[in-house]
């Protein structure tokens, strides 16, 4: 069983920075992606960032230049610093991953969402 852990949501004004974090926790043989997720109220779910197993990212347009996903490979972290946040940017943001829990099985979770308020 694994299961994401998400911390460092919180209130902050425009122009303001936080630092979200998920940790992977249990069995895990390796993790393949880790990707943060956000919901605003009224809106589908979107994309926000990827981090592959080689390193790679991806980000959203409405956030790149802002947003940072880096991971600690040795606590199986994944952590998304926001920058110059915008009121646009409130929303529920989930952390999701994708991996191996043995050499034959994945697991696919998601984190319970944290959420993050930006004041204008």
């Amino acid at each position: 069983q694994v299961q994401l852990v998400e911390s460092g949501g919180g209130l902050v004004q425009a122009g303001g920075s936080l630092t979200l974090s998920c940790e992977a926790v249990g069995r895990i043989f390796s993790i393949i992606y880790m990707r943060w997720y956000r919901q605003a109220p009224g809106n589908q779910r979107e994309l926000v960032a990827t981090f592959t197993s080689g390193g790679n990212t991806d980000y959203a347009e409405s956030v790149k230049g802002r947003f940072t996903v880096l991971r600690d490979y040795n606590k199986n972290i994944l952590y998304l610093q926001m920058n110059s946040l915008k009121p646009e940017d409130t929303a529920v943001y989930y952390c999701n991953a994708g991996g191996r829990t043995t050499a034959v099985s994945t697991f696919l979770e998601w984190g319970q969402g944290t959420q993050v308020t930006v004041s204008s």
